[in-house]
């Protein structure tokens, strides 16, 4: 789903001679780095030369392939660029953009169903169960290591009466919670195994 512009109309990006972009919405020059980021965005816009008022959005989309392409980022394979060019000049030349399109909404479609199943697949899992309790674990340790009113160290006893470090009860009790939990969750972990 394409953005447009604040009257529902693409944007409109004039190209100088002097080869900047000029964007109207924002009346400022960009880059065609900017225009990648706004096809990323969904953003709709329209790229005419400022001279002829020619559109030029497919040239200038090519560009920005080209450049991505230039920096490493390689997404199309030699082997299909060299079936691209086979195409140009083919009976079959007109139906290829056709057909490009619809693939390529058919892995957007593909890619969003796929990402859905896999945030799906562990939502009520048991791998979901023992995540939770692993952060209600870590919370209650984070607590229980906090510093206390009387001033000593995370995860410091204060000391007795003579002299020894002893955690208090409170923190005992914790501590055994902890463990007995942790035990718990080993064996249901073993189980799944």
């Amino acid at each position: 789903m394409k953005k447009a512009a604040a009257d529902g109309s693409p944007v409109i990006i004039k190209k100088y001679a002097n080869r900047r972009l000029y964007n109207t919405e924002t009346s400022s020059y960009i880059t065609l780095e900017h225009l990648a980021a706004m096809t990323r965005e969904h953003r709709d816009f329209k790229v005419v030369d400022a001279k002829t008022d020619d559109d030029i959005t497919h040239n200038v989309l090519t560009q920005i392939i080209m450049e991505e392409e230039s920096r490493g980022q390689t997404l199309l394979p030699v082997s299909f660029l060299r079936q691209l060019i086979t195409l140009y000049g083919d009976s079959m030349q007109a139906m290829v953009p056709g057909y490009l399109e619809a693939s390529m909404d058919s892995f957007r479609r593909n890619q969003e169903q796929f990402k859905t199943a896999v945030e799906g697949a562990f939502a009520h899992s048991p791998f979901a169960e023992i995540a939770k309790r692993n952060l209600a674990m870590f919370e209650a340790a984070a607590t229980a290591f906090k510093p206390g009113a009387n001033g000593a160290a995370p995860g410091t006893a204060a000391p007795t009466a003579g002299g020894t470090a002893e955690a208090p009860p409170a923190k005992t009790d914790e501590m055994a919670a902890l463990r007995a939990e942790l035990a718990r969750l080993q064996d249901k972990v073993d189980k799944l195994g």
